[in-house]
């Protein structure tokens, strides 16, 4: 304890010695050419984030893990938290403040990080009792012995564009200092306030140096967002998907470079930094995103980053193979006894979490977003990992082959899936032919593909009428659980005869 005190005051002394050079240096007018400015701002922001990284509570090496519940055949709270103590997870990520799950996580050592809902943003902004009671009933109920160090304020709240989500944007800083606030009130002071942002924050990302936040934004929303965790020593939280980037442009991304295990190497011509991953590019976009709007040294946390164990037929990519490859790859990049941090932040620790702990087969869109789980539902691993970073690639056994990384060229069909309620596939057909567009009009009766009559039958002709008319528009083939893709021809098939 006094090796880390001394340690403490010693880093503090070094970081004041150099905030006085770089102070001499602005007040002199002699300000240093960019690429020895990146530098020095890359070398004094290493010794802030030591500092603060001594003291810090979030600040560990254990990886963490996002435990969504948005599935109807997860195993129970308990259970949950018992399976991540088994994987000696650091840290979990709630996306509300569930009562049982805070109550159940008391005394287990795991830091935990609950959520102000995007439904509650607006109404704690504008009232301070309102943000007090939420943090008497969601924090002060279950702290200390619940480790709630992290209340993260909406989620991707500036992903969508509507006008009832730009009120959101209007609110999301002005809610979360009525949190700090009520923190402060309470004199606590050791739980961090942010808020998790997408990489559809930033109008650019490519290449890294020129990383900057969507014009619409960056005034209005990003600069005080900016201020606000510059100042209370928090995280710019961020949602960081390698796999996305990739999958849009396989023929000029490595699939290696976006596993984090690639021998190429990227130069960014505006700096010179050399990267090796993808992971790295993007992180540091949000660095140089951040620096434009005079805000060079706000730490970064990954609040979510995985890679899908399973996908429809155009999902390219997805598969247990690389999810495994990159989430262990991830492990080891983060978790490790010596961070790498990034190019522009070397050293750099950066609090992790992994998503998911479980596939979650209630979540809407294409099938990745059913299939980030590091489990199973049943609750057994989807493929093995080592959460603490410390097991060679060797140790593991060998993965299922991928044969799925090369985009699918073939044609594909939306089908009724096997075993539905026939009463929900009534309703979900009803739903696909009032569309329009004439989409269930060969269904009628005389018509080509009336028979056979079935429901099954008529469900998977109007899903595969409907998803090829609207797909262009964003639809899929879910249909809330009620469809699947196939790449046989259903009129070829028996199953619904």
């Amino acid at each position: 304890m006094g090796k880390h005190t001394s340690g403490s005051k010693m880093t503090a002394k070094m970081c004041g010695v150099a905030l006085l050079f770089f102070s001499l240096l602005v007040l002199s007018g002699k300000f240093l050419p960019p690429t020895c400015y990146f530098q020095f701002s890359s070398f004094f922001f290493q010794l802030i984030s030591l500092s603060l990284t001594l003291t810090d509570a979030i600040a560990t090496r254990k990886i963490g893990v996002n435990y969504g519940r948005l599935g109807n055949n997860l195993p129970s709270a308990y259970q949950s938290i018992e399976i991540l103590r088994s994987m000696r997870a650091g840290s979990v990520k709630l996306y509300d403040a569930n009562p049982e799950i805070l109550t159940l996580l008391a005394r287990t050592n795991i830091h935990v990080s609950i959520m102000v809902t995007n439904d509650e943003i607006i109404s704690i902004a504008a009232n301070q009792t309102t943000a007090n009671k939420w943090v008497e009933d969601n924090v002060l109920r279950y702290y200390p012995d619940t480790m709630i160090r992290t209340i993260l304020v909406g989620n991707e709240v500036l992903s969508s564009s509507s006008d009832a989500a730009k009120q959101i944007w209007n609110h999301l800083v002005p809610a979360m200092r009525r949190i700090k606030i009520s923190l402060r009130a309470q004199d606590i002071r050791n739980v961090k306030i942010g808020t998790p942002l997408a990489m559809d924050a930033l109008q650019t990302t490519f290449p890294p140096s020129n990383g900057t936040f969507r014009p619409d934004i960056s005034t209005s929303v990003m600069v005080p967002l900016l201020n606000f965790l510059n100042s209370s020593k928090s995280y710019f939280f961020i949602d960081v998907y390698p796999y996305f980037p990739w999958s849009a442009d396989p023929i000029n991304i490595s699939l290696n470079f976006a596993l984090l295990q690639s021998n190429i190497k990227y130069t960014d011509p505006g700096t010179g930094l050399v990267y090796t991953n993808l992971l790295d590019q993007m992180l540091d976009s949000v660095v140089f995103a951040m620096t434009k709007l005079g805000y060079p040294n706000v730490r970064l946390s990954i609040a979510e980053t995985g890679w899908p164990n399973a996908g429809d037929f155009e999902e390219a990519g997805a598969n247990i193979k690389n999810a495994a490859t990159y989430n262990r790859n991830l492990v080891r990049k983060m978790a490790g006894s010596n961070p790498t941090g990034t190019p522009a932040r070397p050293g750099a620790l950066i609090p992790t979490f992994i998503f998911a702990l479980y596939d979650e087969n209630r979540k809407t869109g294409p099938g990745t977003e059913r299939h980030w789980g590091l489990l199973h539902p049943n609750g057994t691993s989807m493929y093995q990992i080592d959460l603490t970073g410390k097991r060679a690639s060797s140790d593991y056994e060998p993965l299922p082959p991928a044969h799925n990384n090369a985009p699918y060229k073939g044609k594909l069909w939306c089908i009724a899936a096997p075993g539905v309620n026939l009463t929900e596939l009534e309703r979900a057909l009803t739903f696909a032919c009032n569309q329009g567009n004439g989409t269930c009009d060969s269904l009628t009766p005389g018509k080509e593909c009336y028979e056979p009559l079935s429901v099954a039958w008529h469900a998977s002709y109007a899903f595969s009428s409907y998803w090829a008319k609207f797909r262009s528009q964003g639809a899929n083939c879910y249909f809330n659980g009620l469809a699947q893709q196939t790449n046989r021809n259903p009129s070829e098939l028996h199953d619904f005869k």
